[in-house]
């Protein structure tokens, strides 16, 4: 597979690499159609069966001007590396990728993975993000 240049650390990329065939190897087992939560939950039993070191559903804080407005659910935080969201919907929508991205910016982690489950192949459905 051609790799684009990245200005992520070599470490990052092996992980978005093992990441991506944990959810293939999920989404092959699976196939779309489930919901978002069966999809989060068969990722996290592949993440323990590789080894890799993850917190599912890890909450944070939203801020504005120095105050607490809310409070998110992050579905994956993985290896404190890589958000992983996990969508099944029928496309990915513009607002998908400012939702990740701003998930993004509230943790200072500078790699996402939006993956939609719901697709025939799972690659046409692998969203990166880097900021």
């Amino acid at each position: 597979m051609l790799r684009t240049a990245s200005t992520l650390p070599v470490e990052t990329e092996d992980l978005i690499t093992r990441v991506i065939g944990c959810c293939i190897n999920v989404h092959r087992a699976l196939g779309p159609g489930l919901l978002e939560a069966a999809y989060c939950r068969a990722v996290a039993l592949e993440f323990d069966h590789c080894g890799i070191s993850y917190v599912r559903e890890k909450q944070i804080e939203v801020s504005y001007r120095n105050q607490v407005v809310c409070h998110h659910r992050l579905d994956l935080v993985v290896a404190d590396q890589l958000i992983l969201e996990i969508k099944s919907v029928d496309n990915i929508s513009p607002v998908h990728r400012a939702q990740i991205m701003s998930y993004m910016r509230i943790t200072k982690l500078r790699a996402g993975l939006l993956i939609n489950f719901n697709v025939v192949v799972l690659p046409d459905g692998i969203k990166r993000v880097v900021l």
